[in-house]
């Protein structure tokens, strides 16, 4: 399937369709046609796989050959605007019915486009005619607001489009309101195709048993924002992005708005191009903002989930996720907001914060999605917890610091299996701190001419020496905040101590010949 970059990037006729968009067009007619006309169907297409512009051509094609009207609902005002305008490109002529419609004409038109709380007003208030609505079709249909709906249009063929075949809430799976799912292309041939740019990932292993999951199944705002708004929190996230994405246009999604506002104050500090945006923002200095982002180039933009959707930024070229999220739908959503292609990207970056790739996998994984449709609790009872995550972590340090002890083969040290290994052994767990200590004495002096050198290192490994403590809390059952802090300061001085009485014995023992005076 060979397409050229101009038809990728300038088709601005919506007939101009990708052989794959056709197909799903067809699968989704024969279901129609196949089926009673209350049949309730779900189509699956990753975002950026065009779901806009194939029900938007379904319309068209439906509109032609029956004589009934048809409904799109959305759940944001912004995809309602920019449905209508693709409808319109698609020659549908169709009415927004939002808070302001004047719905004195309706008669004149085929197609509605709704947002479902304004559509819901209208409806309990008999303000629309929907007695020959024949198709409705739902975007983003992972949202259950739009359930509450479907008693309006038992006669309707229901079409539901979403990237993500998983209910926002696990009390309302979407098998109970779909009869069927079709799945469209994948993540990965939609790449192998050229559709989209392959996501580069990087983890950033960070300890989430902190955070306290809400009623809604995700994590709390609150605890989040405890975490991430913490220096040592915002130190990391300045340091991958340094790291790995410095120059690159970036979007950073956050839980919660403080923290996006010390995220802003950090990279502005650190003299980085960066705007903050929320939910919070007027319509002009969004417009402004989301202008500004798009002609800078190393614009950084830090936001709450407001562009996880219906926002479409081409020049993107790396996504930071600064949070942690229970829902696979959310971190689907989060990296496609960088996968769109262009001539001059194939590829972007992803910056995880979060441990979400551990949870879920890659993005573009092949998932059943047909299995976890039917049985959304198989699924999700399969994901690890945060601490069966944490457990199989291993420190690895930034290729800047591992530049610093270069000289050593190996610098990483098992806290958990030298603990079971003490254990067995009938030692106190005491000896794995001070085993600890040794290797980390050993790194430093094998990379140091003096004590000095060593002393210097050692300051460098406070990432590592609290990734150590953490497991070793873990393994000893005892991890109250004072303890962990007082753990982490003790091992530091030490290591300090040491370095100071061992750094001509252990120098001699790894060189064979001691230090020059």
């Amino acid at each position: 399937m060979s397409i050229s970059q101009t038809e990728l990037e300038e088709r601005k006729e919506g007939k101009d369709l990708y052989s794959y968009q056709k197909g799903a067009i067809d699968k989704i007619f024969t279901a129609f046609e196949e089926s009673p006309d209350d049949y309730h169907l779900l189509y699956q297409l990753p975002t950026g796989g065009g779901k806009t512009v194939i029900f938007s051509e379904i319309v068209r094609q439906y509109l032609k050959h029956h004589k009934k009207k048809v409904l799109v609902m959305t759940h944001r005002i912004e995809l309602c605007k920019q449905t209508s305008k693709v409808l319109t490109e698609f020659g549908v002529h169709n009415k927004v019915v939002d808070s302001k419609a004047d719905l004195s004409d309706q008669a004149e038109y085929s197609c509605f486009v709704a947002m479902v709380e304004t559509l819901n007003n209208r409806l309990n208030d008999d303000k629309l005619d929907i007695s020959d609505i024949g198709l409705v079709i739902i975007d983003e249909a992972h949202y259950n607001s739009f359930t509450k709906l479907f008693k309006f249009f038992s006669q309707s063929f229901i079409l539901g489009v979403t990237a993500t075949p998983l209910s926002s809430s696990m009390e309302l799976p979407m098998t109970d309101n779909y009869d069927e799912l079709i799945v469209g292309e994948s993540i990965e041939s939609l790449i192998e195709n050229g559709f989209l740019a392959r996501a580069e990932m990087f983890s950033y292993n960070v300890g989430l048993t902190s955070l306290v999951v809400g009623a809604n199944g995700d994590y709390t705002v609150k605890s989040s924002e405890d975490l991430y708004t913490a220096n040592d929190m915002l130190s990391k996230l300045l340091q991958a992005y340094e790291e790995r994405a410095k120059g690159k246009k970036t979007l950073i999604f956050n839980n919660g708005i403080n923290t996006s506002l010390h995220v802003y104050d950090t990279f502005k500090r650190a003299g980085y191009p960066i705007a903050h945006l929320d939910n919070t923002n007027s319509k002009k200095e969004r417009a402004l903002i989301l202008k500004w982002f798009k002609k800078t180039p190393d614009a950084i933009l830090t936001s709450v989930s407001i562009l996880t959707t219906g926002f479409d930024e081409p020049t993107v070229d790396c996504i930071i996720l600064n949070r942690a999220t229970k829902s696979l739908t959310l971190y689907y959503q989060m990296i496609g907001r960088g996968s769109r292609v262009l001539e001059s990207k194939k590829t972007f970056s992803v910056l995880d914060l979060g441990n979400n790739f551990h949870r879920f996998g890659p993005w573009g994984d092949d998932l059943d999605w047909q299995r976890i449709f039917r049985s959304p609790n198989y699924y999700l009872d399969a994901i690890l917890s945060d601490e069966d995550l944490e457990s199989n972590f291993r420190y690895e340090m930034p290729d800047e610091l591992r530049a610093e002890f270069s000289k050593s083969k190996d610098v990483y040290f098992d806290i958990q299996k030298t603990y079971v290994s003490s254990i067995r052994n009938g030692e106190s767990s005491k000896v794995v701190l001070e085993r600890s200590i040794a290797q980390h004495a050993k790194i430093c002096i094998e990379n140091s001419e003096d004590v000095y050198d060593a002393l210097a290192l050692a300051k460098m490994l406070g990432d590592d020496i609290d990734f150590r403590i953490q497991r070793y809390t873990k393994c000893i059952s005892k991890s109250t905040f004072n303890f962990v802090e007082w753990l982490k300061g003790d091992y530091r001085k030490k290591l300090n101590a040491y370095l100071r009485s061992n750094f001509d014995e252990v120098f001699e023992e790894i060189f064979g010949y001691p230090p020059e005076e």
